[in-house]
């Protein structure tokens, strides 16, 4: 196995020149995942305000009972649950498949040295449609599914199912689950290896914060150019072992 330096060397040659754009797309996601994040958050916090304004003195439980069932505190509950759903079919539909479009833009950066970002970001993530949105939600049930039977399986599933993205793109004649599988297979032996990696940007992780937040866009594509080295190399050693499981 490589070692984070050299895929962190190839992060780095992929985007020379290439940091305008990058960023430019690291915006576009972060905005796009606000756009429903957002309002859910606000939501969630008048409710919070509200309630605290209305419950006083000793908090009696006919008193929070009062509140809570007042129409003002239903009708921004109801606000709140439409909201919350419509960012669930947001994040659904749209969000993770451009998040896998995302991904596989800059392992092509990387792979191929195609600088079209914003072109293969929402191509790859909205051609083969179902397909991708399916292949994505499976995936996260499956983790969600091992989380709540026991947290660290969960995220050690995290870390097996990393490559389904990328092998959803290539693969297109996999179903979503042989999909999760063959990324189950890949990572076999090389988990710790990916969480290696993940922890050598903590510095940049801190220096980032330091920068109320700023920072992250330019630290997402250098992360996420890494981990496409990262799969470029686990896809190899894949092959080399003729794909065994």
């Amino acid at each position: 196995m490589k070692t984070n330096h050299f895929f962190k060397n190839e992060a780095l040659e992929a985007l020379r020149g290439n940091w305008g754009k990058a960023v430019v797309l690291a915006l576009l996601y972060v905005l796009l995942a606000g756009a429903f994040a957002g309002p859910t958050a606000y939501s969630s916090v008048k409710m919070q305000q509200y309630a605290q304004e209305n419950i006083t003195g000793t908090r009696s439980v006919s008193q929070m009972a009062s509140v809570i069932q007042s129409p003002e505190f239903l009708s921004m509950q109801r606000r709140a649950n439409g909201t919350s759903g419509a960012a669930t079919l947001f994040q659904i539909f749209i969000l993770a498949p451009f998040a896998l479009g995302y991904a596989n833009a800059f392992r092509r950066l990387v792979a191929a040295k195609e600088n079209k970002l914003l072109y293969n970001t929402v191509h790859i993530g909205f051609s083969n449609y179902w397909h991708k949105v399916w292949g994505q939600l499976l995936k996260s049930i499956f983790i969600a599914l091992w989380t709540f039977l026991f947290i660290i399986p969960g995220i050690v599933k995290v870390y097996s199912y990393a490559m389904t993205e990328y092998i959803l793109e290539e693969n297109p004649e996999l179903s979503a689950n042989e999909a999760i599988d063959r990324s189950r297979f890949m990572m076999r032996g090389h988990k710790f290896d990916l969480f290696w990696l993940q922890l050598s940007f903590i510095g940049w992780f801190f220096l980032c914060i330091l920068t109320a937040g700023i920072g992250f866009l330019w630290l997402d594509p250098y992360y996420h150019c890494a981990k496409a080295a990262f799969y470029e190399e686990v896809k190899a050693d894949y092959a080399l072992n003729g794909g065994l499981a």
